[in-house]
């Protein structure tokens, strides 16, 4: 076991932990528990890469811990009244529908690997920012306007333009028209 391995599964244990602060309305820790989520991401990435300690469970792990954190606190935040049903509900069928992709590639017995797409990894960015953003404003009783309204817009856009960009290279991979080869004439 690696300690970024180790730093990930903190920071699994950490959603819980978000979360029930969120519910019982402690927004300072539920804030303080999301930063250090996020920098102990990169933290353990960090080390990953600095002392050649990539490893297989870490590569499955990461991107768990980053997905089930920010669509628990986007859940909770949307039930809460925090954020628009519309956008959770997008964030949550746009991952959903990403996971059903990459399984049904297998059964189909045409694996597909996910590479994050320049607008997916934008559209976490963001995601990230927003959900600091409100966690923050709840946590110091500030009101960011019109940051947050904007940000909402934004992350709703590129969650469609993400899930878009997905079902494209899925559809090419699945049709056996990949990136790496030519449709036959």
């Amino acid at each position: 076991m690696t300690i970024p391995n180790l730093i990930t599964i903190l920071r699994l244990l950490l959603v819980p932990a978000v979360v029930l602060a969120m519910l019982q309305e402690r927004w300072d820790w539920a804030f303080v528990g999301f930063v250090v989520a996020g920098v102990s991401d990169g933290v353990d990435g960090f080390i990953a890469r600095r002392f050649n300690q990539p490893s297989r469970l870490g590569a499955y792990l990461d991107p768990i811990a980053d997905k089930l954190l920010l669509v628990s606190v986007f859940i909770v935040m949307g039930f809460i009244g925090q954020l628009p049903l519309w956008l959770v509900v997008t964030m949550v069928a746009r991952d959903a529908l990403i996971v059903c992709a990459v399984l049904l590639s297998s059964v189909m017995a045409q694996p597909v690997e996910m590479k994050p797409l320049f607008v997916s990894k934008a559209n976490t960015a963001i995601q990230i920012v927003l959900a600091a953003v409100v966690l923050g404003e709840l946590a110091l009783a500030v009101r960011l306007d019109p940051l947050r309204p904007a940000l909402i817009l934004l992350s709703g856009v590129l969650t469609v333009a993400s899930a878009a960009a997905y079902l494209v290279a899925w559809l090419r991979h699945m049709s056996g028209y990949g990136e790496s080869s030519k449709p036959d004439t």
